[in-house]
């Protein structure tokens, strides 16, 4: 029988004896100039973290669900085709689905042999029509299905630049929704577009509070009890991880001011803003590190990107290989084996605490300036988040951060004309806006096109 480990003989020892240790090991170079980076979120990373420079109390927030799921995405246009992948991704593991659409269509034709009690469902339309969502929403109560209709006229003014009809009516349809179905998660937060327009986290986490508070300020007496928010997971892994529990920090602090749960649901989802077109199959490796993060960061619910994305129409194989890495990361690496499995790393648990102090501190700049939507009318948002795109990509050309197989480690031999099925640049259409909407911003686009030039 084994006897419990006596440990009483190994004292203690502080952090500041373990930075003595190494500064003799650095035999006279300094220590800060060595050993510490600076982020893109002004944040210092140390070379060893400690237990005694985080107390446990500062980080305490509450997830969901225990539980996450793997999302797959689907289109809806033609609702027979639609319903066979939709059947057939369920069939090969898949335990939520999202719902695209770029107009109404026949519900009860898509949703025909669904799986309700075992999938959730997760909408996201590019419309806002209220008798649709009505249709939507007696149609899954009358099935009992677990589901998010995620509707965002905010977010439909950052990523469009105009509402879905104008601001009065959009926030009058919300509130009737809110009103008639309080017990229904209509809201969903989109905040994908601040990370992929090239805001830096602690950005991000400010932005995405004032989109919500938004909508506290406006429906305080009306809100649903779970709020959606969907975040786009960048390529910094630990920071990735740590962005996800400071927002759940962030959020239980707003939530609590107006009196509601300090619990969200949180939607995770691989940038696209590192991904290229050469040596795409290193995007597999992206998105499975993204995922990665996304879960560790206590994601309720991760939905993969398919490698070839950018290129490629979808396909059946992308979709697999996409769904594929959810289910290694979940039943072959255990990763749904523990809740909150970040918790106790020193470092993680550190940059939660400053991303979440600094992301607080920008917020109540925002709303003692006016509050979001104002500051996206004067273009104050937009500006600041060119202003970090232009820092991080200035970066890349410097070569001091690498995109492998296309700014550093490339192949010649490595060719695209002739297998670009999609457009993969950045599409300029003008037309009358509102406000200059966010547009998303690829790393590698300046590179690719470079390339390909000297291809044609």
């Amino acid at each position: 029988m084994s006897k419990a480990s006596d440990l009483s003989d190994f004292p203690k020892i502080s952090s500041e004896a373990w930075k003595q240790k190494i500064q003799f090991g650095l035999k006279g170079e300094d220590y800060n100039q060595n050993l510490l980076w600076e982020s893109l979120e002004g944040i210092h990373v140390k070379p060893f973290y400690h237990f005694d420079e985080v107390k446990k109390s500062d980080l305490y927030f509450s997830k969901f669900s225990d539980e996450w799921k793997i999302v797959d995405t689907f289109f809806v246009k033609n609702e027979k085709l639609a319903r066979k992948y939709i059947l057939k991704s369920i069939e090969s593991g898949t335990t939520g689905i999202r719902i695209q659409a770029n107009e109404p269509f026949d519900i009860e034709k898509t949703f025909s042999g669904f799986p309700f009690e075992e999938v959730t469902v997760f909408c996201q339309f590019s419309f806002f029509d209220l008798a649709f969502a009505e249709r939507l929403i007696h149609f899954f109560k009358l099935k009992k299905a677990h589901f998010f209709l995620n509707l965002d006229p905010i977010g439909r003014l950052i990523n469009d630049g105009n509402w879905f009809e104008n601001e009065t009516k959009d926030f009058n349809n919300l509130k009737r929704l809110f009103s008639a179905y309080p017990d229904q998660k209509c809201l969903g937060i989109d905040a994908v577009g601040y990370q992929q327009a090239g805001a830096n986290i602690v950005e991000q986490l400010a932005f995405a509070m004032a989109h919500l508070n938004e909508y506290f300020n406006l429906f305080s007496n009306s809100l649903p009890t779970v709020v959606s928010i969907q975040f786009a997971v960048g390529s910094n892994y630990f920071f990735e991880i740590a962005k996800l529990r400071a927002f759940r920090v962030l959020y239980a602090l707003l939530a609590t001011e107006y009196g509601l749960p300090e619990t969200c649901h949180l939607f995770a989802v691989p940038t696209l803003r590192n991904k290229t077109i050469y040596d795409y199959n290193v995007n597999m490796l992206r998105t499975t590190t993204e995922c990665m993060s996304a879960v560790l960061g206590t994601a309720d619910a991760a939905c993969n990107l398919p490698y070839d994305a950018l290129f490629h129409k979808e396909n059946e194989f992308g979709h697999r290989i996409a769904r594929n890495q959810l289910l290694i990361l979940k039943n072959e690496s255990f990763f749904d084996a523990v809740s909150n499995p970040a918790d106790g790393s020193y470092y993680i648990e550190s940059i939660t605490k400053q991303l979440a102090e600094k992301a607080l501190v920008l917020f109540k700049e925002i709303e003692k300036s006016g509050g979001l939507i104002k500051r996206l009318k004067d273009s104050t948002i937009q500006k600041r988040i060119a202003e970090s795109h232009q820092k991080e990509q200035a970066l890349y050309d410097a070569h001091r951060e690498v995109l492998v197989g296309t700014t550093k480690y490339t192949n010649p031999e490595d060719h695209m004309v002739g297998n670009l099925e999609l457009f993969p640049f950045l599409k300029t259409k003008p037309r009358k806006t509102l406000i200059k909407p966010l547009i998303p911003k690829r790393i590698a686009e300046s590179v690719e096109q470079e390339r390909l030039s000297f291809e044609e």
